[in-house]
């Protein structure tokens, strides 16, 4: 009954998440999601916290969590936010240190959550062109005249491009925007880039977001976090304390912490991922692809005698599930996740078929 919606409502234009399809002997390879399971540490942990502790809330804080993160990164536990699921803390951040007034600028090819938020929170936004390359141009962020804007976001490996801007130019959009919060989103960088969490403590106007979906395989137990200066997690805190205070429940809390430790497991696990992107990248390119850098775990695809969405199609037809993309520029493209090799064996082959076809 629409009729008592609200304004709000009525103008947003939600995101869309990828397709989760519930069919059997299924190649799902269009969402990002790590093809190994989790830590068996963060398993154990899950398990052990399943009792009758769960009648009781979970700690509002995280304070363990928020401790673990802390040594990992070298930071202080109050230089560190954590959230259900990366959305929710690019949501919060969106709120609390992202709305000036002033346009929010962003890559006009990025996460589609982006804008969805600057409709939600009445946020003016500038979709910044990525260059004929895909890739993020470092000069396009700096002040410019007196065109400055109110924040800036991008994520670092981009999506659905996968482009990584190295952690110097990163710092240089930091640097040269002093009086504006750069908020650097990398759900992804674990496979391939270096963070920008080791620039926190020398740009108190850089926030750097991540998500245990990925390079964790914790996709189903919904935990993200931010690092950033104090005065900055202060007012997310403020924010998620006026929305939800405990956003966390004592399972993800057991497992993340549990993750965290398991750090040897963490590497090898980016490392499988690694390896067979970049044997994958090989063997679409053989086929004739052209297939953007990636130091992420999906590829960003197209081949320059077959529409992407025909493609897309056919692979469907046999059972694999790959994200096409309607949007202007990159309609012709794939984005496919990085899956097990013999998943990707499967994928290559189906694309000969269908090429031969």
């Amino acid at each position: 009954m629409s009729r008592f919606w609200s304004a709000v409502v009525h103008g947003l234009t939600p995101y869309v998440p990828g397709e989760q399809p519930k069919l059997d002997n299924l190649i799902k390879l269009n969402t990002n999601e790590h093809p190994y399971g989790p830590s068996p540490r963060a398993l154990d942990a899950i398990r052990a916290a399943t009792g009758d502790g769960l009648r009781l809330y979970p700690d509002p804080n995280a304070d363990a969590l928020k401790a673990v993160l802390a040594r990992r990164h070298g930071l202080q536990p109050r230089q560190i936010f954590v959230g259900n699921g990366s959305d929710e803390v690019l949501a919060h951040a969106f709120m609390a240190l992202l709305n000036h007034g002033r346009p929010l600028w962003f890559p006009d090819i990025t996460y589609s959550f982006y804008p969805v938020y600057c409709g939600l929170y009445g946020i003016e936004q500038r979709a910044v062109p990525l260059t004929d390359d895909f890739s993020i141009r470092t000069e396009d962020y700096l002040p410019q005249g007196g065109e400055r804007p109110g924040a800036i976001i991008f994520p670092n490996p981009n999506a659905p491009t996968g482009r990584l801007l190295s952690l110097a130019e990163v710092e240089r959009i930091v640097a040269g925007n002093p009086d504006a919060v750069v908020l650097v989103d990398e759900a992804y960088i674990d496979f391939g880039g270096d963070s920008a969490i080791t620039l926190v403590d020398k740009h108190p106007n850089l926030l750097v977001v991540h998500t245990f979906s990925k390079s964790r395989s914790l996709a189903g137990l919904r935990v993200g976090f931010a690092a950033g200066h104090a005065d900055l997690i202060e007012g997310m805190e403020r924010v998620k304390n006026s929305f939800n205070s405990y956003p966390l429940d004592r399972l993800a809390l057991a497992g993340a912490v549990a993750s965290v430790e398991d750090e040897d497991f963490f590497r090898e696990s980016c490392r499988k991922v690694i390896t067979t992107r970049d044997a994958l990248v090989g063997r679409m390119r053989a086929l004739g692809f052209e297939v953007l850098p990636s130091a992420a775990n999906f590829v960003f695809a197209r081949h320059p005698r077959r529409d992407g969405a025909e493609l897309t199609a056919e692979l469907r037809k046999r059972a694999i599930i790959v994200r096409h993309f309607k949007a202007p520029r990159i309609d012709q493209f794939m984005r496919i996740t990085v899956g097990t090799d013999e998943q990707c064996t499967v994928l290559v082959d189906a694309l000969k078929d269908i090429l031969g076809s």
